[in-house]
């Protein structure tokens, strides 16, 4: 269960790395706390949801939107607005709100972040509307956090860390911890997402915290 927040918008990227089920276990419990979500999906990611979750995506945006409300309908009925709180954009929609420095959410989060997509962050590439949206935060020093997911690191993925740790970006490796001794992949799952939530002053109850 999360507890309401209001007036926050999320913008949420998801990419080609393994985590698919970080990914839709964030996303259902900013929703469950009436967060505004901007998705971005990548192609790459849709690819990885198909093998990891068995999920076939549509391609159509509209239609990603109706999925995801579907999907998470049992869990959503609290709220009768819910299909304002997430809108779907394409990886070349330009005129979406996450392409521009006037409209920035108040946080953006890549979860999973490929290093790839870690790469174009870090050197402003800016190639589609995940690296924009990214790009945005950064210029307008707004809250940036990546959940990167890779093993090993090189030292070009490490270094790229470090370049945007020191811009004030958020590096969270989805390295779930075991001392609340998880008996479900699901309790691995809520362990990663219970930081990122922290990280966004969402209060929650996914798990107890250090000393309780």
């Amino acid at each position: 269960m999360v507890h309401k927040m209001i007036d926050k918008v999320v913008t949420l990227a998801v990419t080609g790395a393994s985590g698919s089920p970080y990914f839709i276990h964030l996303l259902k419990h900013l929703l469950l706390a009436d967060v505004k979500v901007n998705l971005l999906l990548s192609s790459a990611a849709k690819i990885v949801i198909k093998t990891e979750l068995n999920i076939d995506l549509p391609d159509n945006v509209h239609d990603l939107k109706n999925f995801f409300l579907d999907y998470f309908s049992d869990d959503l009925q609290h709220s009768d607005s819910i299909s304002s709180l997430l809108d779907v954009y394409g990886k070349e929609d330009w005129n979406s709100p996450v392409a521009s420095g006037s409209n920035p959410s108040h946080a953006m989060i890549v979860c999973p972040c490929s290093m790839g997509t870690l790469s174009a962050i870090a050197h402003g590439a800016s190639n589609n509307l995940i690296e924009r949206a990214a790009d945005v935060m950064l210029k307008e020093h707004r809250q940036l956090i990546l959940l990167t997911r890779e093993m090993p690191f090189s030292s070009i993925h490490l270094e790229n860390m470090l370049k945007l740790s020191r811009m004030g970006v958020t590096i969270m490796p989805a390295s779930p911890g075991f001392y609340q001794q998880p008996q479900s992949i699901d309790d691995l799952l809520s362990f990663v997402i219970a930081r990122i939530l922290n990280q966004l002053n969402i209060r929650h109850t996914l798990g107890m915290r250090w000393g309780e």
